[in-house]
């Protein structure tokens, strides 16, 4: 029966509840099939132990309904669950326009928050049509179906409230474009790497305190990045090339990262760095983490020494951006499909020009210009705004296993 045909049709709801265990759903449907209904609908959850199932299905034959609902009821509580049958017409209400997904990121995930981000939605027009827990672990992720009201509008009234509330909220558009192949690209920096390399660098040049200086108000947007860039770069002028190996041998990889990218990969997903950094180190990072793209900045070595200049394209502010188009070209992926990840000032034409920009762990002004913000220690909760489980995670490693 086709959905203009059941928009006025005498429909029951059929819910039941109790304590979950295996059979219960065929046992429902055995039930009703003697009273030849369709279904036009079915809902099913379990937390905790604790079954709902509601069965939405067309009145069955003239005379018969008390029957049917005798024998539910009966059924029910031969297995000790409960029943309840409402009378009415059709199918659920047509979803508003405007559909969004709207994932929340709590640890822990307070009912306080929960109450305020759902009240937040309902001011905006939205109605709550789904939740779906996405992860318990590390972080409590939830996710809700939303329908009308704009992704965009959605997106603004949340992230005020995120802010207050001490959670993250990530909003994008529902549809097919959700599980299609992506590109992701990621600053390297305090983002796919716990360390600055540049400051590596420099702790073998004696020189950490004043590279860390202008790092930081490179970063905070004080500074030309390609000025503090050369100023950096030139105090490393005369250290010995060997100590690239040691530099690589000190990164320290960001806590899920190596989850992120391999699920990533195993999704169909393409995965490249941008880096303000060296390709001494992005280069190897690459080819440790089957990465699809990496550049950065080069340092000059002559004769086996540093000599204080990069040479070839500067990756910048602007460069960053630049990259992501060209990634997104060379691996066939519309711009709108793009994710980018970063944590600084130089990362925000980036994460502006991405379908989605995630500022992580970030400084305050790349916080309020990205789309959304993960503010946890784990890399691997991107996942969880991409709509991927936990338990699909876990899985895949399983699987590989």
């Amino acid at each position: 029966m086709s959905a203009s045909q059941t928009s006025d049709v005498p429909t029951l709801l059929v819910k039941i509840f109790g304590k979950d265990r295996p059979g219960i759903t065929a046992g429902l449907f055995d039930t009703l099939a003697t009273y030849s209904v369709d279904v036009v609908d079915i809902e099913q959850v379990v937390t905790r132990g604790r079954i709902v199932l509601c069965a939405l299905v067309t009145q069955p034959p003239s005379g018969v309904e008390g029957e049917l609902r005798a024998t539910v009821h009966s059924w029910a509580d031969t297995v000790k669950l409960q029943a309840e049958i409402i009378s009415g017409r059709g199918d659920n209400r047509p979803r508003g326009h405007g559909r969004s997904l709207v994932t929340v990121l709590g640890h822990p995930l307070t009912a306080k928050s929960t109450a305020a981000i759902a009240a937040r939605i309902t001011a905006t027009g939205g109605n709550i049509d789904r939740i779906f827990r996405l992860a318990k672990y590390p972080v409590t992720a939830v996710e809700f179906a939303v329908s009308g009201t704009e992704t965009e509008d959605l997106r603004t009234a949340l992230a005020t409230e995120s802010a207050a509330l001490g959670v993250d909220v990530a909003v994008v558009a529902a549809g097919l474009h959700r599980r299609a192949q992506r590109l992701i690209v990621m600053d390297v920096d305090s983002t796919l790497i716990q360390d600055e390399v540049i400051e590596l660098f420099a702790g073998h040049a004696g020189c950490e305190d004043q590279v860390a200086e202008v790092t930081a108000a490179a970063m905070r947007g004080e500074l030309d990045f390609e000025q503090s860039l050369h100023a950096r770069v030139a105090l490393l002028e005369g250290l010995d090339a060997s100590v690239v190996d040691k530099v690589r041998s000190e990164v320290r990889l960001t806590p899920g990262a190596r989850t992120l990218i391999r699920t990533l990969k195993r999704l169909g997903y393409q995965v490249g760095v941008v880096s303000g950094g060296f390709t001494q180190v992005t280069d190897d990072l690459k080819e440790r983490l089957g990465l699809d793209f990496a550049q950065a900045n080069t340092l000059e070595i002559v004769d086996g020494k540093l000599t204080g200049k990069v040479t070839g394209e500067i990756v910048d502010r602007a460069g960053k951006a630049r990259l992501l188009r060209r990634f997104a070209t060379e691996a066939g992926v519309p711009l709108a499909q793009t994710v980018a990840i970063g944590d600084g000032a130089n990362d925000l034409d980036m994460l502006n020009a991405a379908g989605l920009g995630i500022a992580f762990n970030a400084k305050p002004v790349v916080r309020e210009a990205a789309h959304t913000a993960v503010n946890f220690p784990f890399l691997d909760t991107v996942l969880y705004l991409l709509g991927v489980t936990r338990e699909e995670v876990e899985a895949a490693d399983m699987h590989l296993d």
